[in-house]
């Protein structure tokens, strides 16, 4: 386990210096509202968006701005091809020196008041403006995007079909930055923000390097609980498959869908996993290029990628399912079971 001296000098390797330009390709909103946590807007809406299309909200990590996440990640790229809508809510300055979403700040993490608050208004205003299908908007992010991608699926899960969470912590499992420090290098939280029961709530996978040093991997220990938690799910998974450098586990409603999955990434350590030859995305800081676009494949557990337009993407093989318990009604569910991976 990292002490809290090695995070913070992994931190400040993150602020490093002034990164490299990238292409722009998104474009600013202004006049949503409500804004209580003072928060840019960036949008990318492709030519072929049509009504009904989906939406998907894209938080980048700290020392990172939204037109660099998207270059890496490649998301807006793929709206081209795939004909959705990207939002890329962006941090200031003012709200945090590295530019990390506060994921670690009560009044931010709330409901009402702070950064979830904004973020739910400009994911409306965006909904709104441009027709989209309010049941198909789904959420992502980084390290601080990917534990204020957990903050959004637990304060306001009416806003989304499902979210991905690329090395990040669990909901409300922090409160200050010394908190925050030790539950990044995977120091057991003890007064941890209970998630609000809902009637139906997003499906959610997790995505983490086994080397990853500064958001350590006890912490996708800790989402898979506190998510199969929300979902009542039971502590063995349903479903189990692996490639060349990645396992993925899911643990499965009674038809066989994935509610909860976690995709470990052998000897990645911190950054989105990214494979530049499908193209989508690019290699470069906290973008690591281990041969599998995580943007791809949550995208298609998404529906939002056609089987024939991502076939040059050389996707690895779906995840087989466990083998089913001979077990009278249990079996015959398992039996059911299709193919595994991110798709439903």
């Amino acid at each position: 386990m990292a002490s809290i001296p090695t995070t913070i000098a992994n931190l400040s390797r993150m602020r490093g210096g002034v990164p490299a330009p990238v292409p722009d390709r998104l474009h600013d909103i202004t006049g949503f509202a409500p804004d209580p946590g003072n928060l840019r807007v960036r949008v990318h809406i492709p030519d072929n968006l049509r009504p009904g299309a989906a939406l998907v909200v894209a938080l980048h990590g700290c020392t990172q701005d939204a037109a660099g996440y998207d270059h890496g990640t490649g998301w807006s790229t793929l709206a081209d091809r795939e004909g959705f809508a990207v939002l890329f809510p962006e941090q200031r300055r003012a709200n945090n020196a590295n530019l990390c979403f506060n994921w670690f700040e009560a009044a931010d993490i709330a409901r009402h008041g702070g950064e979830a608050e904004s973020i739910a208004a400009m994911i409306d205003h965006v909904v709104a403006a441009h027709a989209i299908d309010p049941a198909r908007v789904f959420v992502t992010g980084l390290s601080a995007g990917g534990a204020m991608t957990a903050v959004m699926l637990a304060t306001w899960p009416e806003k989304f079909a499902a979210g991905a969470i690329i090395g990040g912590l669990p909901y409300g499992t922090a409160i200050g930055v010394r908190a925050a420090l030790e539950r990044m290098r995977g120091a057991a939280a003890t007064d941890a923000l209970a998630i609000p029961p809902t009637p139906v709530s997003p499906r959610i996978a997790i995505w983490h390097g086994t080397a990853d040093a500064t958001v350590v991997l006890a912490n996708s220990d800790a989402l898979v609980h506190q998510w199969r938690d929300v979902h009542a799910l039971p502590a063995e998974p349903q479903q189990r498959g692996q490639g060349p450098n990645w396992s993925h586990r899911a643990w499965c409603d009674a038809q066989g869908h994935a509610l909860v999955e976690e995709w470990r990434i052998a000897g990645m350590g911190h950054g989105v996993p990214v494979d530049p030859s499908s193209g989508i995305g690019a290699a470069g800081p906290f973008m690591l290029d281990v041969g599998l676009s995580s943007t791809l494949e949550i995208a298609r557990g998404w529906g939002l990628v056609a089987p024939a337009i991502d076939a040059d993407a050389s996707p690895p093989a779906r995840p087989a399912p466990a083998a089913p318990a001979p077990t009278g009604v249990q079996a015959t569910i398992e039996q059911a079971l299709r193919t595994a991976g991110l798709m439903r």
